[in-house]
């Protein structure tokens, strides 16, 4: 079953997502110091393929296995969690980054190119499954980035792998502070 094309419907998703809840929070916003992603807004097709990818062994990610198994949630319970999520929003703030001044995070961005799959307002591209960046907590976004830099995340796009491969902790720790301080770009 290619569970991109079933239908989710978001009543269902949001009944399936309270097994979700003890770790992402009742409407999906996470931890503020970024433990667990915030999810409200992500693209449904970012959703579905995270969770499938570590319901595959390919996204490395030890926490998550156990939920995202085939015995605990059925392909169409995966697109009625990111339907619901797709559409949720939250009131509570996300965690920041440390510094207020973003000009070097925003120049990183930019001279990397990240605007070309993940937007200019961080907003990802659903087509593509490339997430939404924008007002993900900060201590999130470094974990992954360092991840994702190092090949320990095992589902990174090349062009990401590539983008980040050459830069410290200290240029990643800029790039989350200046995409943890952008509003929702929804």
């Amino acid at each position: 079953i290619k569970i991109l094309e079933l239908k989710g419907q978001r009543a269902r998703g949001r009944e399936a997502f309270r097994g979700c809840q003890g770790c992402h929070r009742a409407d999906g916003e996470g931890l503020i110091d970024g433990t667990y992603p915030r999810l409200t807004g992500q693209h449904a097709s970012v959703i579905i393929k995270q969770v499938t990818d570590v319901r595959a062994g390919i996204r490395v990610n030890p926490k998550m296995e156990p939920f995202a198994a085939n015995h605990a949630m059925s392909p169409q319970e995966i697109a009625d969690i990111a339907v619901f999520l797709a559409a949720a929003e939250t009131t509570k703030e996300n965690g920041k980054g440390p510094d207020e001044e973003t000009a070097r995070g925003k120049a990183l961005y930019d001279r990397h190119q990240c605007a070309t799959c993940h937007g200019l307002r961080g907003e990802g591209d659903k087509a593509n499954a490339y997430p939404a960046v924008a007002a993900q907590h900060f201590g999130y976004l470094l974990r992954e980035m360092e991840h994702i830099r190092d090949r320990t995340r095992g589902n990174s796009h090349p062009n990401m792998v590539r983008s980040v491969r050459s830069l410290s902790r200290r240029q990643l720790e800029e790039i989350s502070n200046y995409l943890s301080r952008l509003p929702d770009s929804r």
